[in-house]
């Protein structure tokens, strides 16, 4: 009887305890939890309902639908350009991939603007553009302008695939103002990136050697394969043309240069109407000697304006020796030291424009009214 009892209370001692640690569930009466368990208990074994991310509200500021807003206006526009050159070897003889870059849509013409060293060395015949919509067409080289960094490429494409960017000006840009840079890093096509203008009237060399002036400098991140792609404002007009970088690595350092778009449209003019940029032109060969402080007058051309100016160029005497003729010191008053300097003071003016050259003939100074010439005959 005492092990009966003594059993009976082990028992009930276990079954306070299991109550204790383990209660049982609460009485649950929220109407949510009840409706999802009704509605679960009447679908139990059919699909989970899948949820669409595009039904989901994203939540953006201001600021970045007008971002937005400008890629979308802006993107198809831009190009891929990919280039092939010819590749000869004892084994092989073929095209192969030479490089990419990004370009633009000048007109409905299908003028293609890049840069002259995206498409520089490649088999002419071997330019491909690739639009927005993702058809390629093979391009032709129009012309190009190595001074600026320039090429104006052509593509046989319907009009209706073709959307000229809209051109703005590069005369009120303001270091700090917002930039955007679409193009094609690395070949990753359609890449917006977006920065501030950090500096203005910046000179970089262009792959002529020749110095191009007034060059935008931004800090929107361009790496290779931006180069020809188009820098845009806030309001999604093109401002600049990208065309280099300075980077130790060569990956982008937050110091990228664009060449102002009105440099561009008259670059573009000229080589769509031309074939080539109409330069001033004085009709003489300069040189830059020693320390002469000007550049000498090399060479006349006999039926060129400097010659009908009497600019008189090197001569050689009777003993063979060669003897200075005049030397130019200045353009209207501006000096002129180098031939950089020559090259962009010609450029404030427009053949046919009459000059006022400043040089040195015999020792002494003088002046010279001259009528530039066009570089481009006719």
């Amino acid at each position: 009887m005492k092990n009966f009892l003594l059993s009976f209370l082990i028992i009930l001692a276990a079954f306070a305890a299991g109550r204790y640690f383990f209660p049982a569930p609460a009485s649950v009466s929220s109407p949510y939890i009840n409706a999802v368990a009704t509605t679960a208990s009447a679908n139990r074994g059919a699909p989970a309902p899948r949820v669409d991310p595009m039904d989901v509200d994203v939540v953006t500021t201001p600021e970045e639908e007008r971002t937005i807003r400008l890629f979308q206006e802006a993107s198809p526009s831009v190009c891929f350009i990919t280039t092939k050159a010819i590749r000869r070897s004892f084994f092989s003889y073929g095209e192969v991939e030479s490089g990419s870059g990004s370009g633009f849509i000048w007109d409905r013409e299908g003028h293609v603007i890049t840069n002259f060293h995206v498409v520089n060395g490649a088999n002419t015949s071997s330019i491909a553009v690739t639009l927005a919509n993702g058809q390629t067409y093979d391009a032709s080289v129009v012309g190009y302008e190595k001074e600026k960094d320039i090429a104006v490429l052509k593509i046989d494409a319907p009009a209706g695939d073709l959307q000229p960017i809209n051109v703005g000006s590069s005369q009120n840009i303001r270091v700090g103002q917002s930039v955007y840079a679409i193009g094609n890093p690395f070949g990753l096509d359609q890449t917006l990136t977006t920065g501030i203008v950090s500096a203005l009237d910046r000179e970089i060399r262009s792959q002529a050697g020749v110095p191009i002036k007034g060059a935008i400098q931004t800090d929107a991140a361009i790496n290779p394969g931006n180069s020809g792609g188009p820098l845009l404002d806030s309001q999604g007009e093109l401002i600049g043309v990208n065309t280099s970088i300075y980077s130790p690595s060569g990956a982008s350092a937050g110091i990228g240069f664009s060449i102002p778009v009105d440099v561009v449209r008259y670059v573009v003019n000229d080589v769509i109407r031309y074939g080539e940029v109409r330069r001033p032109v004085i009709g003489a060969d300069f040189r830059q000697i020693g320390q002469v402080e000007g550049l000498i007058v090399y060479g006349v051309n006999p039926n060129g304006s400097a010659a009908r100016a009497g600019l008189r160029g090197v001569t050689q005497d009777n003993r063979g020796r060669y003897l200075f003729g005049d030397v130019l010191v200045g353009i209207n008053g501006n000096r002129i030291r180098t031939t950089s300097d020559l090259y962009l003071e010609l450029e404030k003016y427009e053949p046919g424009q009459v000059v006022q050259l400043d040089i040195i003939r015999n020792n002494r100074q003088d002046k010279v009214e001259l009528r530039l010439e066009s570089s481009v005959g006719g």
